[in-house]
């Protein structure tokens, strides 16, 4: 059965982290996979730019300020790891969120957090840092919702399936929980929806898992809310799909269904790019 060998954990001050370190700890004890608990935030100096043109004081404050801020990310870690020897923890990266994805290279897994504008924690944070990452990194990413459930069980999962690189790749991420699943569904929309499907079932079959197609219909600007309505409506615990989106002045912009799907998501959602 293919596994993660590394995965790379996501932690800051956020609500929604303690959810992200006991799923990575599931995922240590379930497949046995090393676990990096990556700390990443900006900055307070970046956060409150006006202190560079303080007093030396000022900045050390900052700086006082970011120390205290790791030291609780770090207490939280250790006091949710409980010593597991497979999660382990890395120091802040110099270039904060900038430089997440160039950590990611060297992972198989990523465990991120979906935004939440309402936390305390939201100005830690770029807006785009999900979508960021995911596009620039190139690597799969399991991304937890800010409310509702918290961990895949891997009972029932959900697959947006597209004959594209990016839902072939977060199609490969997912089989260990395909292959542990109680059931798996999969949804196809737009012309050859049914031959794709087809094409998905016999493929999955050759790794031991069997799917429940479904054909999703035209392929429009509303895929993405009919997407998430249907993992409701066969009550996944676990939605697979690509990660769409293209460069322009400078930074991502996101198809519209993974911007829906990032923006609304109630379910954890195993995305790649």
């Amino acid at each position: 059965m293919q596994t993660h060998g590394s995965i790379l954990l996501h932690i800051d001050s956020s609500a929604g982290t303690p959810a992200r370190i006991k799923l990575a700890r599931q995922m240590a004890d379930d497949f046995g996979v090393e676990v990096t608990g990556q700390p990443c935030v900006l900055t307070a100096l970046v956060r409150y730019p006006f202190a560079m043109e303080g007093a030396a004081a000022a900045i050390s404050l900052m700086q006082d300020l970011d120390r205290e801020s790791n030291e609780k990310m770090h207490t939280s870690f250790l006091l949710l790891t409980g010593g597991h020897g497979r999660l382990h923890w890395a120091e802040p990266l110099a270039d904060g969120p900038w430089g997440f994805a160039r950590q990611a290279l060297y992972a198989d897994l990523m465990i991120l957090g979906q935004p939440d504008p309402d936390d305390p924690s939201a100005g830690e944070l770029p807006a785009d840092f999900v979508s960021t990452t995911l596009l620039e990194s190139g690597r799969p990413a399991l991304v937890l919702p800010c409310t509702g459930a918290s961990a895949p069980a891997g009972g029932v999962v959900l697959v947006a399936w597209k004959e594209t690189r990016e839902a072939a790749r977060a199609l490969s991420a997912s089989l260990p929980w395909l292959q542990r699943s109680k059931q798996v569904h999969a949804v196809c929309f737009g012309e050859g929806s049914g031959s794709a499907l087809h094409s998905l079932q016999s493929y999955l079959q050759s790794h031991g898992v069997g799917i429940t197609a479904h054909a999703g219909g035209i392929e429009d600007g509303e895929v993405g809310n009919r997407l998430l309505s249907l993992a409701t409506d066969v009550d996944a615990d676990l939605l697979v799909m690509g990660c769409y989106g293209h460069g322009r002045a400078r930074e991502w912009v996101l198809g519209g269904a993974t911007r829906t799907v990032l923006k609304t998501m109630t379910l954890p959602v195993l995305m790649a790019h």
